[in-house]
């Protein structure tokens, strides 16, 4: 199966390797590309001969995050038949902007948390806002040493990117420090706080996590699903589903409060110039 924006490798029958292809937009996540990952993550949960799924990146970098730059096919619910279980894409103001992120990043994200095998985020290079959602979806997490990880959303006004589980990958403490600051994390810094499993050279982090992935795949297929179901259903119990509802609602009222400040949905001021219009208005 062909796909625009990914590519699906097999090095090995019992693992599948999906890889980010926009290279040029440092795999930055517009639409196309979402559903691409959605589809092949779904391909590859249905093929009872893989065992572990690996997402990687293309390029110098894992993923620079949302694509904010309008493109061809940028209407969720018409572009692409919706996954989730909202409606209204087409309705105005905040009901179709609640709309849309529900299912294109919300929703989605969690789909991919929550899928019935294991999954690996082979992350090199920046990995900031959005690129952290791709890999905190994931089971685990392998960085080289060169990788770096940022959330700059509250620079643009808003509290976090839309997957909002910072205080449980960092912790409350940190989790503040990172979302206050916007500064850029080193590889060394997250695997200490706990958020990457290990850290390794860059020219050795493909050969690492499939290695890695060989050695989840020789475990018995029920028995890795229902070890998974049972540290997620461990974390919900905990609350992690309720507290990234709310901060999802926050996050749309921050949506609001720019929009009636700027006249835009984000402060342009926290926007690259190259992305600083109007048409930023549909994140």
């Amino acid at each position: 199966m062909e796909y625009e924006t990914i590519i699906v490798e097999r090095p090995d029958p019992r693992i599948a390797r999906i890889v980010m292809n926009r290279p040029e937009a440092r795999n930055a996540q517009n639409l196309q590309m979402t559903y691409d990952l959605n589809a092949a993550f779904d391909r590859m949960v249905q093929d009872d001969a893989v065992k572990v799924i690996v997402l990687a990146g293309n390029g110098p970098h894992f993923s620079s995050g949302h694509d904010l730059r309008p493109g061809g096919k940028n209407e969720a619910g018409v572009d692409f038949p919706p996954v989730g279980n909202w409606g209204g894409f087409a309705e105005p103001n905040a009901h179709g902007r609640f709309a849309r992120e529900q299912e294109i990043y919300l929703q989605i994200t969690r789909r991919w948390r929550n899928l019935a095998k294991p999954t690996i985020a082979e992350v090199h290079g920046k990995c900031i806002a959005g690129g952290l959602m791709l890999a905190w979806a994931c089971d685990l997490i392998v960085a080289s040493h060169d990788a770096e990880f940022c959330d700059p959303v509250v620079t643009m006004g808003v509290c976090g990117v839309e997957w909002f589980v910072h205080p449980w990958e960092l912790g409350p403490r940190k989790a503040k420090e990172m979302l206050f600051t916007s500064d850029v994390w080193t590889a060394e810094e997250a695997h200490r706080l706990g958020m990457v499993n290990h850290v390794v050279p860059r020219e050795e982090l493909s050969s690492f996590v499939l290695k890695l992935a060989g050695k989840i795949a020789a475990k018995p297929s029920f028995a890795l699903k229902l070890t998974k179901e049972a540290v997620n259903r461990s974390v919900d119990v905990m609350g992690q589903p309720a507290a990234i509802e709310q901060a999802f609602a926050l996050h749309q009222l921050c949506h609001a409060h720019n929009l009636q400040e700027f006249g835009m949905v984000v402060d342009p001021s926290g926007l690259h110039p190259s992305v600083r219009k109007p048409t930023t208005a549909k994140l």
